[in-house]
């Protein structure tokens, strides 16, 4: 018997999205169950410091100096925060290696009669992995797992160069409300 290793959310919330509603078509068709050849869709797990996520985060920005200890303390700091992080990544089956993630926030909030909001952050796929739909697969994949999990709305920024790649997904730009301000430390 095969030890389960320890995941950051419960992976039936994957298997019961339904990507029927999904507006954007897949050429070649593509789903949860199906990434691709090779590939399969799961949550983030404690062992996934040896399996590359790191170095792919390493693709989307700087991730600072980590190492397996300080990434297991991480993990299990958000995984004792139930219900707020959604980390789903993409692994290679055969190499068992992460070649792509994302993550879904969920924000409790006072207003919308103390609804929850979602946040898509680090969408990132392997530069070996990108053009196979793959990017837009995790982001719908986060799209409907926060409206399964019944948020009013789910949000993201990102650099206006990627503008048109979320807006194919649905996204939208507010008017009148779409300046993203920072401070940064």
């Amino acid at each position: 018997m095969t030890k389960e290793i320890e995941e950051l959310y419960d992976r039936s919330l994957l298997e019961a999205l339904d990507f029927s509603s999904v507006q954007s078509s897949y050429n070649p068709k593509i789903n949860i169950e199906n990434p691709g050849n090779g590939l399969k869709i799961r949550p983030l797990r404690i062992n996934d410091y040896e399996t590359g996520y790191m170095q792919l985060l390493s693709q989307l920005t700087e991730v600072g100096k980590y190492d397996k200890e300080k990434y297991i303390e991480t993990f299990k700091i958000m995984k004792q925060h139930k219900g707020m992080y959604y980390i789903t990544v993409i692994e290679n089956v055969a190499s068992g290696q992460v070649v792509g993630s994302g993550t879904l926030f969920i924000e409790q909030k006072f207003i919308h009669n103390c609804a929850l909001r979602g946040r898509l952050e680090d969408i990132v796929i392997n530069s070996d992995y990108r053009g196979k739909q793959l990017g837009k697969l995790i982001v719908h994949t986060l799209t409907l797992l926060s409206k399964h999990l019944n948020c009013y709305k789910v949000t993201l920024d990102c650099k206006d160069s990627n503008r048109p790649f979320y807006e194919g997904l649905g996204y939208k730009k507010e008017e009148g409300n779409s300046n993203f301000m920072q401070i940064r430390f």
